[in-house]
């Protein structure tokens, strides 16, 4: 797996006021952004280049990824005048992500990687005979704020679907996957969510979930930035942060 696409274009809504003036994933956490964050950790899993899409706040985000330098991965800015979605970016990014299966990471997600990097267990694990996206999978369970019904069942195969009627669903999805590029190829361009394609491969039998091992952080609002600060400051995680 040697490219990525991290999505930091969203609105960030349910992060104001902070938000406000500024882009979510470039929210400071230990004193580096979030986007920083992911950055690093895709660089650890050996990706060479990465898209980072932009909307809201694009010059900022621009000027956070100049900020880095010669800093692997390579980089390169995917601007959107218009909200694309989650989908809609990545399908925008199709021609610059190649043809191979690659990582997509939520700019605003933070976690702590077990033995093995969450990323480097994704692309181990990931079979295109199989999937056309292996999720990062965390237990509601160890999971700090709302997580709702739930995101996912997963069977003993490691196939997912989706809550029905009133059941509660014992994963949500850590915004960290692998994926095909046949998993969003066939939409068309414009603005669309990735749940869209989920559903189309859980039909399919070919969404596939992986439980993250180590630490996995709730970012949604301003308190949840500030507990995770604390938790991370005082806990004893026993790796590097």
């Amino acid at each position: 797996m040697k490219r990525a696409m991290v999505l930091a274009a969203g609105l960030g809504q349910r992060m104001r006021p902070l938000t406000a003036e500024t882009a979510k994933p470039l929210l400071p956490l230990l004193g580096r952004s979030l986007l920083d964050h992911a950055l690093d950790r895709l660089a650890l899993a050996g990706v060479e280049e990465a898209v980072v899409n932009a909307h809201w706040c694009a010059p900022r985000v621009a000027e956070a990824l100049g900020a880095r330098g010669g800093a692997s991965p390579r980089l390169r800015l995917q601007l959107e005048p218009e909200l694309l979605e989650t989908g809609g970016g990545v399908r925008l990014a199709l021609p610059r992500l190649g043809e191979a299966p690659f990582a997509v990471v939520n700019g605003d997600a933070y976690w702590l990687d077990g033995p093995t990097p969450a990323l480097t267990l994704l692309d181990q694990y990931f079979d295109p005979a199989r999937m056309d996206a292996l999720l990062l999978l965390i237990r509601t369970s160890r999971v700090e704020g709302a997580v709702g019904r739930g995101d996912f069942f997963l069977d003993g195969a490691g196939r997912l679907r989706r809550p029905e009627g009133a059941e509660i669903a014992p994963f949500i999805y850590g915004g960290v996957q692998v994926m095909a590029p046949a998993l969003v190829a066939p939409e068309p361009e414009g603005r669309f969510s990735l749940n869209r394609c989920f559903d189309r491969a859980i039909a399919a039998g070919r969404l596939f979930g992986l439980v993250h091992d180590g630490e996995w952080f709730h970012l949604s609002t301003p308190a949840d930035l500030t507990r995770t600060e604390r938790r991370l400051r005082n806990g004893r995680f026993g790796q590097r942060l």
